[in-house]
């Protein structure tokens, strides 16, 4: 009975934990990672095939993005997770093969013009639907038994509408032992989704840090301070853009927009002009307002039995088309924009972020987790005074804010009040999805507090959960970048890929030969022998 550790360790994303027990195998998560890769992962110490589930915390792609993959590689068991998260995870993943088809597409365009080997996606839409049909949705809170050996209950984690913490039991030799999966847990008082629950025991712990390094600044209204931020800007002839995740945080934009529309918080600008740039969002919006009332915290639900729409306003707009996006700039009326991607890796949020960066009458307001890296991060730090976007140079004028408290993610307190109501002391907690720094200093702080054994453990550690010991415990392993080239060696680089091409590219002339008359083949074969002993050395 084993517990190893792939993926999000010292690293916020690409979530993957291996478990196995008796005879079965499978993972908590399978997600991609994104933003910048501070350490080699693991891969899988068994084939795909040779698994029997996964669980899956909630929709997020850094939790759930490379199940296609795991499918495309031959894995048919069952996938488990909530009602929520199968219906969210559906059109995130398609949204996700999509974006790499048409990576694919461009990236295949540059390497046949170069003679390159042609680039492949991690999947395709077809990947993605062999996941969905292997998608086993759960209610929260109800026992799942998967097998002789696992058993599985979701329970409320409050990040995400379905996300889920993980209470699991594994049983080998007649012995269970039972181990919590924080998932990600969310932030206190968040709008519309139902609120996080607590489980009371486990022998094993696994929670996550993304912030168990700070508190979240509180802000004594949040919708006062989007109002004050949308009044001051659109006073001054500028957009509001507010790069944000298509799933859950667009959602709560929408919900408070809505709030202070409905309140005249904003003066002298009517029901302003707010649009949704984003197709995942349009589907994962409807998603939200079909999902059992069971979902939401009290207060939405108090909207939704008045025959309110909680996501709606005057002057709201969405935007599902590429022309329609493209219009939302010609248009020169001060507005609202939310676009994703929430880190502005990716999407439409670069271009209306090329329209906007070098306006100084504009603001960029973030309003989710930037992980390092990433464009949102560096524009949030503002070490850059100028940023490339579709190989232009933009200048970055325009006010970059941070709204205080709106992380989907419980702060430092928030994470230990999540291990603060657990009623008996477990054998080991381990501290994953984090940054390097962050998880060996929460973990020691939770030892401090509460007197746990603790572990930030890096890729590949393995832990058996019987003998209550380490099998495998490495360093980790930093991912070395090559130093960078000088011009001259750029130059001589280029001149030999150059060279190369043109190699690959007589081999398809000589190819073409086939049939040619003999006298002609022999020609050209003098001359190429003739080439070769000029150059051969």
């Amino acid at each position: 009975m084993k517990i190893s550790f792939l993926g999000a360790t010292h690293e916020v994303t690409g979530s993957c934990t291996y478990l196995e027990t008796g005879s079965q195998r499978g993972l908590v998560d399978f997600g991609m990672e994104q933003g910048k890769d501070i350490f080699v992962n693991q891969a899988l110490p068994v084939d795909p095939s040779q698994l029997d589930f996964v669980l899956v915390t909630h929709a997020h792609i850094d939790h759930s993005g490379r199940l296609p993959l795991l499918c495309k590689q031959g894995f048919r068991g069952g996938i488990y997770l909530t009602e929520a998260t199968a219906n969210l995870c559906d059109i995130m993943l398609r949204d996700s093969a999509n974006i790499q088809l048409q990576e694919a597409e461009w990236q295949n365009r540059k390497a046949q013009r170069a003679g390159e080997a042609l680039y492949e996606p991690l999947y395709d839409l077809d990947d993605v639907q062999r996941a969905v049909n292997c998608f086993r949705p759960c209610k929260t809170g109800e026992l799942i038994h998967i097998g002789e050996n696992v058993a599985v209950r979701f329970v409320n984690a409050g990040h995400l509408l379905g996300s889920a913490s993980l209470e699991v039991w594994l049983t080998e030799g007649g012995v269970t032992k039972k181990l919590a999966f924080s998932g990600d847990l969310g932030n206190r008082n968040m709008p519309i989704i139902s609120h996080m629950d607590h489980i009371r025991e486990a022998d094993y712990i696994v929670i996550e840090s993304t912030y168990g390094d700070r508190l979240h600044e509180r802000s004594a209204d949040s919708v006062q301070y989007l109002a004050d931020v949308i009044q001051r800007t659109l006073d001054r002839g500028g957009n509001v853009v507010i790069p944000s995740f298509a799933v859950g945080r667009t959602q709560e934009m929408l919900y408070m927009i809505r709030e202070l529309k409905n309140a005249h918080l904003v003066h002298g600008h009517g029901d302003f002009p707010v649009y949704v740039d984003s197709p995942l969002a349009v589907e994962a919006t409807s998603i939200f307002l079909q999902c059992d009332r069971d979902c939401f915290d009290p207060a939405t639900q108090q909207l939704l039995d008045a025959g309110v729409n909680p996501l709606m306003s005057p002057g709201l707009n969405v935007s599902v088309s590429s022309d329609e996006s493209k219009r939302i700039n010609d248009d020169r009326t001060p507005k609202v924009i939310i676009s994703s991607s929430g880190m502005c890796e990716g999407g439409r949020i670069r271009h209306h972020l090329k329209h906007n960066l070098w306006r100084a009458e504009s603001t960029i307001l973030f309003v989710g987790y930037q992980a390092v890296g990433t464009l949102g991060r560096i524009l949030l730090d503002g070490g850059k005074s100028t940023v490339k976007l579709f190989g232009e140079d933009i200048a970055v004028h325009a006010e970059i804010l941070f709204m205080p408290g709106k992380s989907g993610h419980a702060d430092r307190d928030g994470l230990l009040d999540w291990l603060a109501a657990f009623e008996k002391k477990p054998a080991m907690v381990f501290v994953n999805h984090g940054e390097d720094a962050v998880t060996e200093s929460f973990a020691a702080l939770v030892t401090e507090r509460f007197g746990y054994k603790t572990c930030a453990p890096y890729s590949g550690t393995t832990y058996d959960l019987l003998a209550d010991s380490f099998t495998v415990r490495p360093a980790g392993i930093p991912i070395v970048k090559k130093a960078a080239e000088t011009p001259q060696a750029q130059r001589k680089r280029m001149l030999f890929e150059k060279l190369v091409a043109a190699g690959q590219r007589l081999v398809k002339v000589i190819r073409s030969c086939e049939g040619m008359s003999n006298k002609d083949v022999g020609k050209f074969t003098d001359q190429i022998n003739r080439l070769c002993d000029k150059w051969q050395r």
